[in-house]
């Protein structure tokens, strides 16, 4: 049973979003993006048809839940694709994923919102991507006995329902049909609170950035860039992580290349960071034939490159360890580099994987950074043991989304 201070929770919480959307942007598009959810839906979905709700927090649940679309659109065409977001750093980027059939924020999770969208939609299977674990949207979903699901799951013992608080809520998710989950560890903290409808298959993401290098853009004026000398690059920085690399470039001058592809495009932020290097600068927007050559840093001013990006690099740093976690590393290791992180990085499996296989460096300052690279200048035979295990965790870690859809599928069929 959900208890009573949930709903008024969550009710306080969707005021306290139309009270910041006064001034915060995000938050207004949180708000105006729900509004018309439910006309959208009873105008676009045909009663009758066969419907798939893939719900994805936000945009690097996407890329999670991304293979299991494509497979999904590819070998079970006959079903139509619902994707919901929740958060509009997911939903407005991906607004327009061609592989979805409809696309739509999720509603806030109140008794009247999910059992109108559950009832409308009337989901054959569901999968909700790694957590955002809603309690009445699971009710709904459970009291009609749809077939529901949880893809690349990963569990600590600290979260909420695993404390005596939260138990209302371990016995809603003890219902759902079956965890995928991507460790042993989340598969023993389920099973030790006697919840037995697991797998370990793993995290669906090893698939995408394997698809994701199989399908790097070439780059001739990067080429260019680049030439014959070692390219360091920074990958969805912030401005702490950018500090280092200024550092790490005034130990070695123009014996590396350096790019940098900021998590956010914020022309001020880039100027100011520009200004702090002591070498030639250009932003890739401002880059030509003639000029490219003689530039020692490329600033990445638009999005969609990084990936791409990688493919041409020796060494990386992944942003956002000083802050709340880090971005995406699995896309860098796909191409096998050395890579370096900040310290907040526990609540990410991969991350602990490449530490303990040395492809991974935790670093806390610029003396650190530039002590390992210096390291692997002077090992050579090391540096390129670390591109191949690196390469190689990703390659062993795949196979995810196949496991999933068989499983689904096979019991479907019983």
């Amino acid at each position: 049973m959900i208890p009573k201070f949930y709903n008024i929770g969550i009710k306080l919480y969707g005021f306290a979003i139309r009270i910041a959307s006064i001034k915060n942007q995000k938050a207004k598009l949180w708000i105006e993006g729900r509004k018309n959810t439910f006309d959208y839906l009873e105008q676009s979905i045909v009663k009758g048809e066969e419907l798939v709700w893939i719900h994805a927090p936000s945009l690097g649940e996407f890329e999670q839940a991304r293979p299991l679309i494509e497979r999904l659109k590819n070998q079970h065409s006959n079903y139509k694709i619902l994707l919901t977001f929740y958060s509009p750093s997911g939903y407005e980027i991906r607004k327009d994923y061609p592989l979805a059939d409809y696309i739509c924020y999720l509603p806030l999770d109140t008794n009247q919102n999910a059992k109108r969208f559950v009832e409308l939609v009337n989901p054959k299977f569901t999968f909700f991507v790694k957590y955002d674990f809603w309690a009445n949207y699971l009710n709904e979903l459970q009291k009609r006995k749809h077939k529901h699901y949880v893809i690349s799951a990963i569990f600590r013992s600290n979260q909420f329902f695993f404390k005596k608080q939260g138990k209302w809520m371990l016995e809603i998710l003890s219902k759902i049909d079956r965890f995928f989950v991507q460790n042993e560890d989340s598969k023993y903290m389920l099973l030790s609170r006697s919840v037995k409808q697991v797998t370990t298959t793993g995290d669906t993401r090893f698939d995408r950035v394997i698809d994701i290098s199989k399908q790097a853009k070439e780059l001739p004026l990067v080429k260019l860039f680049k030439q014959d000398k070692p390219l360091f690059i920074g990958g969805s920085t912030w401005p702490k992580g950018e500090e280092l690399i200024v550092e790490l470039s005034k130990h070695y001058g123009n014996r590396f290349k350096y790019v940098i592809a900021p998590h956010e495009i914020c022309s001020g932020q880039i100027k100011k960071l520009k200004k702090q290097f002591n070498l030639k600068v250009l932003l890739y927007s401002e880059v030509t034939l003639q000029n490219i050559e003689s530039v020692d840093v490329l600033i990445i001013d638009n999005i969609g490159l990084l990936s791409s990006l990688y493919s041409y690099a020796d060494l990386a740093y992944i942003g956002g360890g000083f802050g709340k976690g880090i971005h995406n590393t699995l896309e860098a290791a796909t191409f096998g580099m050395p890579i370096f992180i900040g310290p907040k990085n526990e609540k990410f499996q991969e991350a602990q994987d490449l530490k303990e296989i040395g492809v991974v460096s935790e670093i806390h300052s610029a003396q650190e950074l530039i002590a390992h690279c210096d390291h692997l200048f002077t090992r050579p035979k090391k540096w390129l043991e670390v591109k191949e295990k690196s390469k190689g965790y990703v390659l062993e870690k795949a196979g995810a989304t196949i496991k999933i859809l068989n499983h689904v599928f096979k019991v479907a069929k019983r």
